[in-house]
């Protein structure tokens, strides 16, 4: 056996024995096995693992409190997670609970026991801040089923065009002739198509119907009510006529004067930016300014989110970075150009002030969403790093952050904009510590300088985009079943132009606006984002742009997110244990579509068909179909033709034809029995029948019947066949719970 390098054998036999390489001399019979085992490397003992393990958590000792928001947040979790509303005596015997925890972490002389102590009182307070924080915003709830009503009140905004049209979000002042006390604090209201849009902070008269906000679209989806319950809107509903003036001398309260005038102000800034460059670029310019997305048209959204580049149009954690950063930058540059300032102010620091003026400026201007409350919070931490004399990108910020944003909003924690704002981060973060730094040569020429620079910029750019495509991955899969295919490559080119172009030249053409100073700005704006607007076309389509991606188990997602949070925030080798978890919504196998799916009023039926949905009614409930088939990952069928191939439909009913993969019936009249005969055909042969009210035969030989009053009580239902050939059906609400946000839904 010849050596093959340092630490090989090289075996030979002879009349003596065997010699070993590097022995020397022939070694007697049987003495070359022993010494060949003394270099066969052992598997460690158990007590080199403890001392190695005991080392690897002694890398962590500055990084223990990055965990106090995790814990936190587990805790708002376990909250938001719970079925039952729970009593207000529980808040504050938790809040009791945490203030003794911390005391005794105080007099703990155990490192150990000190960082249980702590995780414990923080899992325990994000508990009691959730409930806390649902008391203190609790208000009125609109009933189910109201009638129309005459709602007086004043525009607030004008919301993001749904797909009923353009919405109105209106502060009432009387709601027909609900009580005060009944009449909630904010209004949602879809316009007819072609009504006139009255701008924020006019008095307008309609004619309503206001429900309460609608609840999941299928069962363990999204609760959009939730949502709208900690933003204080009580009702959602759609104009029956255009609005009018409303000719009042009431005044609303100071602090809806103030909201309603900051609202003036940017929607007439809005108007203006539109005007200056048209609606193809002024809408995402102004959306990306001022926060009004009622300009974008909707095909650009749509190529924006195909393309993996939604992100722009929302204010958040980018445009805040941006914002910030330019002003930071220009007042540093402003500083070290004026030597007699430069001498006597700390440039640094004065910059961080202004860069914080900044980003509370552009808060106000944006209307204060709560993604940009949150992106202000994290840009203002890192600012005020910077004037206490701490580094301001670091883990430890961001964590003192998150940390903020969930003593002000626990509910963040169930909003995939916080999770994946904050995962990304994270993971930036975290690549930002291993990242090499390249070493700085003397008097290189400025041709090998520029070369390497473009390098090292093109390497960081796709690393970040890589790295912050994986982090948000998992919730993009989970919450909205699509991945952009071609989203790092648009993110790649988009984002040297969003970063150096087309958001300073917003900023300064914003800050000009009222000056009429800033045509010139924006026309430089106006370049960029359509570059922007022309790759994100091409993205979207490229082939195979959007990949439909089924959601995972309910599981899947927080343990996604902590093994995320794991490979971040732990340093070592043992940070990869955390990788398996980070990949479990892509790992874990996919729960086996439905059947069937029914809307959460009856009005809406999509069956399975293999890898598509057959929608029966392709123009009703459309959002909510499309959000139920890809959440399955399926494909939705949205034409008549289409659904006529397997079903037989008239304006009120579809009877199920001899090529329905399930035979199903179902009716969607609402105060009018069918036509004679019409029902019992619907039940003829049918193994379910939906029916939207309660209107039923006296004798149904199907398996499965569902009324009316079943979808009042239960919401949006999936339904399953079993294996003895029965059914099952999974209801919204069993999944919901009863807690404050869905109290619109009648559980008797």
């Amino acid at each position: 056996m010849e050596p093959v390098g340092e630490g090989a054998i090289r075996v030979t036999t002879g009349r003596s024995g065997i010699d070993a390489a590097g022995l020397g001399e022939p070694a007697p019979d049987g003495a070359w096995a022993r010494r060949l085992s003394t270099r066969i490397r052992k598997p460690p003992s158990l007590a080199a693992v403890r001392a190695w393990l005991v080392e690897q958590a002694g890398l962590q000792a500055d990084r223990w409190t990055l965990w106090t928001p995790v814990a936190f947040g587990i805790g708002s979790a376990f909250y938001f997670a719970l079925l039952r509303e729970p009593q207000v005596w529980v808040a504050w015997g938790c809040g009791v609970a945490a203030v003794a925890l911390l005391t005794g972490a105080a007099w703990s002389h155990r490192r150990a026991l000190t960082l249980g102590l702590v995780l414990a009182a923080c899992l325990i307070a994000g508990f009691a801040m959730g409930k806390i924080r649902t008391e203190r915003v609790k208000a009125p709830v609109a009933p189910a089923g109201a009638a129309p009503q005459r709602l007086e009140g004043w525009v607030v905004d004008v919301a993001a065009p749904g797909q009923g049209g353009q919405r109105l979000l209106i502060a009432p002042a009387r709601i027909g002739d609900w009580p005060a006390e009944a009449t909630p604090i904010r209004v949602r209201v879809t316009l007819r198509p072609g009504a006139p849009v009255p701008a924020p902070g006019e008095p307008v008269r309609l004619l309503a119907v206001i429900n309460a906000p609608p609840p999941p679209a299928s069962p363990g989806a999204y609760d959009f009510a939730r949502d709208a319950f900690f933003e204080s809107v009580g009702g959602v509903g759609f104009a029956l006529g255009p609005p009018t003036t409303w000719d009042t001398v009431q005044r609303p309260p100071w602090r809806l004067r103030l909201t309603l005038r900051v609202n003036a102000v940017r929607w007439e800034m809005a108007r203006r930016i539109v005007d200056v460059l048209g609606p193809e670029s002024g809408g995402l310019a102004a959306a990306m300014t001022t926060g009004e997305e009622a300009f974008i048209p909707k095909q650009q959204v749509d190529d924006l989110r195909a393309a993996g580049l939604s992100h722009i149009i929302s204010i958040s954690g980018l445009h805040m970075a941006i914002v910030g950063g330019f002003a930071f930058a220009a007042a540093r540059l402003a500083v070290a150009a004026w030597p007699w300032l430069a001498l006597r102010v700390h440039g640094k620091k004065l910059a961080a002030l202004f860069g914080l003026l900044a980003v509370g400026g552009y808060l106000v201007l944006s209307g204060s969403p709560p993604p940009a409350e949150r992106a202000a919070i994290t840009a203002a931490v890192a600012f005020g790093a910077i004037l206490v004399d701490r580094q301001a990108i670091s883990l430890h910020a961001l964590a003192l952050a998150a940390m903020a944003v969930l003593l002000l909003q626990p509910e963040a924690v169930t909003e995939p904009g916080f999770q994946m704002s904050f995962a990304a981060t994270a993971a930036l973060v975290a690549l930002a510590e291993v990242w090499p730094r390249p070493v700085k040569e003397i008097n290189t020429p400025w041709p090998i300088r520029l070369a390497q620079g473009v390098g090292t910029w093109t390497a960081a750019g796709a690393a970040v985009s890589f790295v912050a495509g994986l982090a948000t991955g998992p919730f993009a899969m989970q919450h909205f079943n699509r991945v952009s295919t071609w989203g790092l490559v648009s993110n790649l080119l988009v984002e040297p132009i969003s970063s150096f172009l087309m958001m300073p030249a917003l900023a300064i053409g914003a800050a000009l606006t009222p000056l009429g100073l800033g045509e010139g700005p924006l026309k430089v704006a106006g370049f960029a984002i359509e570059l922007m607007n022309r790759i994100a076309s091409a993205a979207a389509n490229a082939p195979y742009a959007q990949l439909v991606v089924a959601s995972g188990p309910a599981w899947t997602l927080p343990t996604a997110f902590l093994g995320l949070l794991w490979l971040c925030l732990w340093k070592g080798r043992l940070r990869w244990l955390g990788l398996p978890f980070a990949l479990a919504v892509t790992l874990a196998p996919k729960p086996t579509p439905p059947e069937a799916w029914v809307s959460a009023d009856g009005a809406a039926v999509a069956v399975r068909s293999g890898h598509d949905a057959v929608l029966l009614r392709p123009d009703v409930k459309l959002f909510g179909a499309e959000l139920w088939a890809r959440r399955r990952g399926l494909t939705p069928l949205e034409t008549e033709a289409q659904r006529d191939a397997v079903f037989e439909c008239d304006h009120w009913s579809c009877a199920h034809g001899p090529a329905a993969p399930v035979k199903l019936g179902a009716a969607w009249n609402v105060k009018r029995p069918l036509k004679p005969g019409r029902l019992e055909a619907l039940c003829a042969g049918a193994e379910v029948v939906v029916l939207r009210n309660d209107f039923r035969p006296e004798v149904c030989p199907a398996a499965l019947v569902l009324t009316g009053s079943d979808f009042a009580r239960g919401g949006s239902a999936e339904i399953y066949r079993t294996g003895g050939g029965g059914w099952r059906v999974v209801w919204a609400q069993d999944l919901r719970g009863r807690r404050p946000w869905t109290w619109g839904v009648d559980t008797r």
